[in-house]
């Protein structure tokens, strides 16, 4: 018997009947399926809610976009679960099937051996890590990206950026996104930084609406230390892939690192990252 968690996007019409078909396979087959309470009251199957913790999971089942896969990795806090993304938006980075291939998915990764019947796709994971003036530290990992912003429309913040113990250059921006490879075809590439590839272990630092002469994005290696410090007194928030976390005053600051973890992908086939790139961009119509 295999534990599955289900992570939902709430207002897709596709979910509701292939949760019900997904539900009724597994269910036949003797494995066990569960929701978190929130997925489950938004589409009224409360019978399914538990608060068990993701990490419990033998495989993850996203049914959603890379915004739900992104929920998805955040509830495992790093656990080396399987994760099956089902594409039931549009076209998706980080989904490996569409609805019609999905309970095929499911049974072959459930009855399949890793490495012969699917892939695992490992990618990297941002540790992120902030002291506050007063000494206390709070720690979140990243998949796509860590972004410190201005909290106050039409006003620019000031964030040195220290690489290697050194200070680099002090920025004057209206944020700064240190994304993964992963992430590099999120919003640091809307902030004009390079598209990476997802087999790289990266951090690239790259400003947004720069008030400042150097204007380039940073790619650093995984092994090189890289901080920020709050160097005025407007505030800045920090955002961990899309969702706002803490707010950071004068003084405060933020270090970056590759976690020890990995996100880990179900794959039936090798990645095609530069196709799915060309397909979304309708590069070659």
């Amino acid at each position: 018997m295999a534990n599955l968690l289900v992570v939902a996007h709430h207002t897709r019409s596709e979910v509701k009947p292939l949760l019900t078909k997904l539900r009724e396979m597994l269910q036949s087959s003797g494995h066990h399926l569960w929701l978190c309470r929130q997925d489950a009251d938004a589409h009224g199957i409360p019978e399914l809610a538990n608060d068990r913790a993701a990490s419990d999971a033998d495989l993850v089942v996203v049914l959603g976009g890379d915004g739900t896969v992104l929920r998805a990795v955040s509830m495992l806090e790093g656990a080396p679960v399987p994760v099956l993304g089902v594409n039931v938006g549009v076209l998706g980075y980080l989904t490996e099937v569409n609805v019609a291939a999905a309970l095929d998915a499911v049974t072959k990764t459930l009855s399949g051996v890793a490495g012969r019947d699917y892939l695992i796709d490992e990618r990297m994971l941002l540790s992120v890590t902030v002291t506050k003036q007063g000494g206390s530290t709070m720690t979140w990992r990243a998949l796509n990206e860590a972004v410190l912003e201005k909290s106050q429309s039409g006003h620019t913040v000031w964030i040195d950026v220290v690489v290697n113990h050194e200070l680099f250059e002090r920025y004057s921006a209206d944020g700064v996104i240190i994304a993964t490879p992963t992430g590099s075809t999120a919003y640091s590439m809307s902030a004009r930084g390079p598209v990476v590839s997802p087999r790289h272990r990266a951090m690239v630092v790259t400003p947004v609406s720069p008030h400042m002469n150097f204007d380039r994005s940073l790619v650093l290696d995984p092994a090189e230390h890289l901080a920020m410090k709050v160097a005025g007194t407007r505030p800045v928030d920090v955002s961990i892939d899309g969702r706002r976390v803490i707010s950071l005053g004068e003084g405060d600051t933020v270090e970056f690192a590759p976690d020890s973890c990995t996100a880990n992908f179900v794959r039936f086939a090798p990645p095609k990252f530069h196709q799915i790139l060309r397909s979304k961009f309708g590069l070659g119509d």
